[in-house]
C-alpha cells in the first residue's frame, strides 16, 4: 500500500517489539495496559517532534543562559473513548502540563458505522496542538467522525496516532482529512467480515479494561 503523506508508521524497534508483545492472547490485562502506555510514550515522542518553542533565560550553577522551552497554549490529548484512554496516561509522562478532551463514539454493531455520545474540549481548542489516540484505525469512520467534531468545536492543527491500522482507515483517514498527519505503529494486512484488524490484537477496549 502506498501511504499518502501526511502518513507516519513509526517502524522503531522498541515500539515494535512491544507491539508484538500487544497481540499475543496470552498478554493480561495489566501487561497489556502497560503496554499500551508505553507504546503511546514512544510514538508520542516522534509525534511532537514539531511543538512550539520559544527561549527563556535559566541560571545554571555557572552562568545564565537562554535555552527552549515549550510554547503557546498547552497540549490537548484527545483520547476516542473507551479504549484511547489507555494511551493518555503514556502522553502525559512526557507532557505532564497537557490538558486532556475526551470524545464518545460507539460503532453500531450492524453497519460499523460510529455514533457520537459524548465530547467535551479543554479550550481555547483553536489554540492548541491536538493529539487524537486511538488503540485501533479500524474502518476508519470513528477517527474520521472524531476529527471532524473538533474541527466544528475550532481545533486546526490536529494530530491523529494509532497503535495498529488497517489498510483501509489508513486510507479513508488521510483523504478525508488530508492537513492531519497519522501517526501509526503498525499497518496491519486487512479487515475482516466483521471490521476487526487482521492479525491485529483483539478488542484493545476489552484487554485494556479487562471486560468482555
Amino acid at each position: 500500500m502506498e501511504l499518502s503523506p501526511n502518513v507516519t508508521v513509526l517502524d522503531h524497534p522498541l515500539i515494535q517489539h512491544k507491539i508484538s508483545m500487544l497481540r499475543d492472547k496470552n498478554t493480561g490485562t495489566n501487561e497489556f495496559r502497560s503496554l499500551v502506555s508505553e507504546i503511546a510514550m514512544l510514538m508520542g515522542f516522534e509525534a511532537l517532534r514539531d511543538l512550539p518553542t520559544k527561549d527563556i533565560d535559566v541560571e545554571t550553577p555557572l552562568e545564565t543562559c537562554k535555552t527552549p522551552v515549550i510554547a503557546g497554549k498547552k497540549l490537548a490529548i484527545v483520547p476516542i473513548l473507551r479504549a484511547g484512554l489507555g494511551m493518555v496516561d503514556g502522553i502525559l509522562r512526557l507532557v505532564p502540563t497537557a490538558k486532556v478532551g475526551h470524545i464518545g463514539l460507539y460503532r453500531d454493531p450492524e453497519t460499523h458505522e460510529p455514533h457520537e455520545y459524548y465530547c467535551k474540549l479543554p479550550a481555547p481548542i483553536e489554540q492548541r496542538t491536538i493529539l487524537v489516540v486511538d488503540p485501533m484505525l479500524a474502518t476508519g469512520g470513528s477517527g474520521s467522525d472524531a476529527i471532524k467534531l473538533i474541527k466544528e468545536h475550532g481545533g486546526v492543527k490536529i494530530k491523529f496516532m494509532c497503535i495498529i491500522a488497517a489498510p483501509e482507515g489508513v486510507k479513508k483517514l488521510s483523504e478525508d482529512h488530508p492537513d492531519v498527519q497519522i501517526y501509526v505503529g503498525h499497518l496491519d494486512r486487512e479487515l475482516n467480515k466483521d471490521a476487526y484488524i487482521c492479525p491485529g490484537l483483539g478488542d484493545a477496549g476489552d484487554r485494556i479494561f479487562g471486560t468482555k
